[in-house]
Formats: structure tokens, sequence, C-alpha cells
């Protein structure tokens, strides 16, 4: 026979049925199924001290019940009576049977005195009822709680019962052990392409080991990352030995929901563990609304709680602004908003018009972009995102966004009469996105879109943050609203107030936060370039728009601001600008041209300027406002700080040194010029009298109205920043 202390195990020397156990642990087998196999404690002499051994003294057979082989977390807050234990199946009757009989024969014993002889220690054992049949040695298992509310967390502090510890997983399917070897002996670039194809998808055991490698070679500069060490004393101080404790709900988390990810309750209530863990060794961290889905995830992938609170670690301290992983402040979160709001205003062009068009707030849809991935994909997609997020970092979580936003367009496009929010539409969407496309389809679609460099897109984040700081928006504040443009008191005599939101939706997300203020009109200003150049210098960006005799209308979008031309001595014209600029047409028909992804940032010059403006432009000072301007534009631009050579697109051809600019802006005292690849897209006469606009490569546009035209108004728009004006330009 095998004496057994805590949790009864099988007897070879009787059979598969046979065992031996303490009258203490008679009980036990009927909680069995809602006790946990370990106590969560954190070293042998603490769970020694939890629950010391008891001789054994009697036996009895005990069927092979399906209990010892599966772990229902259903059944964790059940109090099992007999009756309870018994409802199941003919086996567990023959067991509650059995329990019957030895509670009674102590019972009996006891009132009898036949237990004279016994020693103390176990006349002071409990005596069993029917109605609560359990042991010192068991915990009282308590279930997780829907969450409801903000202010508490209830957390069980022993954790769930190991599967497969014992099995030599690599033995039954070799070739995983061989897969992982070329894992471990693969550079990034390798891994990068190993994570696209899912070459560690399968087995689960698989993927695990590959998310510790991938995770672990993260290298940041931070001298100390919170290790497994530092878990196991944070736990305890904070959990302890308590059976049940409540808790705030860290601060970082924008609500106390957990998303379940297939996890069983004993998995929710680890999550919770390690995200107030973290929440203790990260104090700065102020807001961070994915921790609990990457936290559910790679809970799935981790050996133990201590484990998965070591890899988000790492994840939170890596330092790499151009490969960054996780945002920890709202600021940065919704700069993150922005940008993703201006590459899909590059990639998915009809939906910010179609949601700008319905006065639905756009800002409040894009700010959902990163929760339709960790929050409403199906797992089985979240894990395929993952495989690749974890070795490329956030630039992968734009580009399955886009897909999933063009995947959107394709179909709201047959019922945008029936959608009423396109905020829940979209979350609706991508929950049953299964309906539309496979995972890998998705990862596939995701990777054929034309991305920027990640340098390109660290300059547009920092300029999304600059903006957004300029909006009153602080790095430890909590999440804030951050308020939008209100049009409902617009007034022009070129273009409506839907007609201008639509255009304020086109333009960059960190100017689209400010009011546009009129710079110049025909009707107030007069009609010459030299009254227009005089009204619109010092300010950038600006929105040109024109309406002609036939009532067309149509602009183009200046990133950068016209006295750029003066800083280059030529005789001919000189182009500048960057790929932010843009033309379009608003009557007869709402279009945006755009080039994608040429230059975000850059400054370009055009290709007879080239050499000289790559010699000389980082010697170029930041753009300045004269006195009594509006605003200082430089506060959301980015100088021209690298050879433009360095900043082509990562999936572009390289074009020809003579082509590598574009040609965005000329300008001169007699004409200006917008687009100048293979046609011009507009171009203005000096008088302001009339004009002209031919099909261009600079934006991929067609010709923007009839081709000659003559102007029945004109007027340029400026950015009004957060900080009002100067007294001084109210002055003048």
């Amino acid at each position: 026979m095998i004496s057994v202390s805590r949790a009864p195990n099988f007897s070879n020397s009787v059979g598969m049925n046979s065992m031996s156990m303490s009258d203490q642990d008679l009980g036990s087998v009927a909680g069995a199924r809602g006790r946990q196999r370990s106590h969560s404690y954190y070293s042998p002499e603490d769970s020694k001290n939890y629950c010391p051994e008891t001789p054994t003294e009697e036996t009895f057979t005990r069927p092979r019940s399906r209990s010892f082989y599966s772990y229902e977390p259903t059944d964790l807050n059940s109090e099992y009576d007999v009756g309870n234990f018994s409802r199941s199946s003919p086996l567990r009757q023959r067991v509650s049977s059995l329990i019957e009989y030895h509670v009674n024969k102590k019972e009996k014993r006891e009132e009898e005195g036949v237990g004279a002889g016994v020693s103390s220690k176990k006349t002071k054992t409990k005596r069993i009822k029917h109605s609560q049949i359990g042991s010192k040695c068991n915990l009282k298992p308590v279930g997780m709680m829907t969450i409801s509310e903000s202010d508490n967390w209830e957390i069980n502090s022993c954790s769930g019962m190991k599967y497969g510890q014992f099995v030599d997983w690599e033995k039954i399917d070799p070739e995983a052990a061989v897969r992982y070897q070329q894992i471990l002996q693969s550079d990034q670039q390798q891994l990068k392409t190993m994570g696209r194809e899912g070459f560690w998808a399968t087995p689960h055991t698989l993927r695990a080991k590959a998310y510790y490698h991938i995770i672990h070679s993260i290298n940041s500069s931070r001298c100390i990352i919170p290790d497994r060490n530092v878990y196991y004393e944070v736990s305890k101080t904070h959990f302890g030995e308590q059976k049940i404790s409540t808790h705030a709900v860290p601060e970082y988390m924008e609500a106390a929901e957990i998303p379940r990810y297939c996890l069983n309750k004993a998995g929710l209530n680890s999550v919770k563990k390690i995200l107030i863990c973290l929440g203790k060794c990260f104090p700065d961290m102020k807001f961070c609304p994915i921790l609990a889905e990457l936290v559910s995830l790679l809970l799935h992938f981790s050996e133990d709680e201590a484990e998965c609170f070591h890899s988000v670690s790492r994840l939170i301290c890596y330092d790499d602004h151009n490969k960054r992983y996780i945002d920890q402040t709202f600021l940065t979160y919704r700069a993150s908003c922005m940008t993703f709001g201006d590459l899909a205003n590059r990639c998915c062009r009809g939906i910010r018009k179609l949601i700008a068009s319905s006065h639905q707030n756009l800002f409040e849809f894009y700010s959902d972009w990163i929760m339709w991935i960790f929050a409403d994909l199906p797992f089985t997609y979240a894990i395929r995102v993952l495989d690749v997020y974890l070795s490329e970092g956030y630039k992968v979580l734009y580009r399955v966004a886009l897909a999933l936003l063009s995947l959107y367009m394709v179909s709201v496009s047959s019922r945008v009469a029936d959608v009423e929010d396109f905020r829940t539409d979209m979350k609706r969407f991508v929950q049953s996105v299964a309906r539309h496309c496979t995972a890998e389809n998705l990862l596939q679609r995701a990777f054929m879109i034309r991305m920027a460099t990640r340098r390109q897109l660290n300059l547009l984040f920092n300029a999304n943050v600059d903006a957004l700081m300029q909006k009153g928006v602080g790095a430890h504040q909590k999440r804030q609203s951050v308020e939008t443009v209100n049009f409902s008191s617009f007034s022009s005599c070129v273009v409506t107030g839907t007609e201008m939101r639509v255009v304020w939706a086109w333009i960059p997300e960190r100017f689209s936060l400010f009011s546009p203020i009129r710079l110049f009109s025909t009707a107030e200003h007069g009609r010459s370039l030299a009254s227009l150049y005089s009204h619109v210098e010092g300010n950038e960006p600006a929105v040109l728009i024109i309406k002609t005799m036939c009532e067309e209308v149509f602009g183009a979008f200046l990133s950068t601001d016209v006295m750029e031309r003066k800083k280059h001595d030529s005789e001919g014209l000189a182009y500048f600008g960057t790929g932010e600029c843009f033309v379009f047409t608003l009557r007869p028909s709402m279009e945006r041209y755009q080039q994608a992804m040429v230059n975000i940032m850059t400054r370009a010059a055009a290709p007879q300027m080239t050499q000289h403006s790559s010699s000389a432009s980082c010697l170029v000072p930041p753009i300045t406002c004269p006195v009594g301007t509006p605003q200082d534009p430089s506060y959301l631009t980015i100088p021209f700080s690298a050879p433009l050579e360095e900043l082509t697109t990562a999936k572009d051809p390289r074009r020809p040194k003579e082509q590598e600019a574009s040609m965005f802006i000329a300008a001169s005292d007699s004409q200006l010029i917008i687009g100048g690849d293979g046609g011009t897209a507009l171009c203005l006469e000096k008088e302001l009298e009339a004009g002209y606009s031919e099909p261009c490569e600079t934006f991929k546009s067609t010709q923007l109205c009839k081709g000659h035209f003559k102007i029945q108004a004109l007027e340029v728009w400026g950015i009004q920043n957060s900080m009002s004006f100067s007294h001084t330009f109210l002055s003048q």
C-alpha cells in the first residue's frame, strides 16, 4: 500500500482502484473536483505549514472517476454534499456510499467511546457533516465573479491544476523539437519571416517556447526588469496566504473587464493577479488598455504566472521608439490612434469621407483601432497577430488594423443607409471576421499594404504627440476627451460646413484637432498672388479652395509654408513640400488624390534642386512665423533632418536619382503650381482670374475640373492652434 498525505494517487499494489487515505482525506474525495491540486505557495516550507501530512489508516476502493483527469472550472465554487456529488454518475454514487459508510462508522465509534485509545490529535479532528464534506487540507475554492464595478476585484489565492506536466511532449512530436532548434538558430529577420508564415503556430508547446525565446531576446536599456522573483515577492505581499482578497482595479486599466480568450476561471484569476502586480511594479504606467488582453494571451503560452509577468514586463520596458510595443500613457495612446488615422487616410480613403459626412465622431471611431485586434478579434486570429507582433513590434498592428478596415469598407459599402453607429458596427464586423476571411488571409492582406518606414512612422507619431500637448493633453493624465472642431457655425462663400468637415477629415490628424481660420479671400483681400502670399506666408499648413464659374469646387492641401519658395535661388521654379500634400474635389463629387506612403514627413525638393537641398537643408533652421501672425507653424512640423534617399518607403522600388523627389508645390510671382510630375494638378495665374488642371502623377489625380477654368471665388484656410492668438495679430 502507498501512504497518501494530501492528494490521492493511484496505487499499483492493489490494482487501479486501490488507495490508502486518512480520515481527513475521506471527505476530500467528494470535493476532489472542486479542490485545486496545489496551493499557490512559493516555498515548500509554506506548503508544509499550511497542510501537514496525516497518517493513513483505512482503505477503500475508489472508482476511476472522470474528475481525476479533467479540471472543470465551472465547479470551482460549488459546495459538494453527497447529493450533489452523486448526481452525475453511478461511479460517484458508489464513492458517496463508501463515504457515508466510513463517516457513520466514525461517528458511531465516537459516541460509544471506542476511540478512547486514539491520539489526542486525532480526536480533535472535526466531525464531517453530510452537508459540508471536507478537511483541513481542503481549500475552499471561490469562483471568479463577473466584474461589473470598477472599485474592487476578488482574488482567489489558489492556482489551477496543470495538465500534461508528466509528459515529454517533444518525444510525442519530434518535429516540434527540430523546429525549435531552428528557431534558436535564427536571426531577427528569419524570425520575422517565420512569424509571418506561422512556423511555430503548432503545436502549443512550440509556440510557447518560441514566444519565450523571442521575448527574452528583447534587449532594453533599463538596468532592472522585474523578473520571476519580483513577482513572487509582490504577489506574496498582496495576496499572501489569504484565500480571498479584494483589490482596486489597476489605475492604468480603462475598464475592469478582462477578455476570456478561452481561459477558465482560474486563468482569469491569474490574469488579475498579474495585472495588479504589474501596476505595483510600474507606477508610471498611467493608461494601457491593451495590457489585460496581452496578459490573457501570453498566459496561454507561459509556464506559470511568474513567467507571464516577466514576459510582459520585458515588453513594457522596451524603449526603442522605432519598434515600441506598448503605449503606457493616454498621450502616447491617443497619438497612436491619430497615427493610425493618418495611415487610414491614405490606405482606406473612403472611410473618412463616409464617417465625416454622416456627422459621426471620427476621433472616437479611430480610438478603437487597437482594440479591434486585442479585444474584438477571435482568439485564433489574435494569436496569429501575436506571432508577428512579438518579433516586429507596433508597426504590425497598424498593418492588421488597416487590413480589417479595408475589409470593413467592402462590407459596409452596400449597407451604409442601415448603419446608425459606425463604431459599434465595426466592432461587430471584427468579431465576426471569420465570415469574411481566414486568419492567414488577414495577415496576407496586412503585409500587402504599402507602409512607411519605421522612422517615418515615428516622426509622424511624435508630431501627433506635439499636437495633443498643444491641445492640453498631458503625459501623466488619464483618459480625457479631446475637443473636436465644431462646424455648426462655420461660414464660407466657397464651401458648406459639411464639405469643410470632409476636408478636415482628409487633412492629417494633428491638424484636424484645431479649428480652421480664414487667411485669405478674394472677396476680402483682392485678386492677386502677391496679396495671397502676404496673407498666407508664415502659416503652415494651409488649405486652398477654389470655386469656378461653373460651380465646381476643388482645392489642395499645402503641407509646407509658401515662404519656402524664397529659400531657393533659382532662375526656374523650385519645387518644395512634403508627401502630405494632396489635391481634392468637392463638387460635383468628393474625392481626394494623394500619393500613398511617399515621404510622409519629409520636406522634398525638385529634381533640379535635390543636390542643393540634401547638402544644405540640414543647416536650414526650423520655420518661424513673422511677428503678428496667428500661430507658430513649427510646433507641428518636422524639419528636414536627413538626406531624402534615407527615407524611401520600405517596399517601394527605389526611384532613379534624378526622380528622387516628388514635385509637390512650386511658386513664383507669376504663378502658383500644385503637382508637377507628368502634368500639373492645379495652376493659378498671377491675377487669380483663371487657371487650369491636368492629370498629375504626383498625386495620381485626374483633372480636378474641366481643364481651364475661371475663378468665381478663392479662399485659403489655416489651422487655429490651441493657444489663443496674440493680441498683436488682433490689433492689426
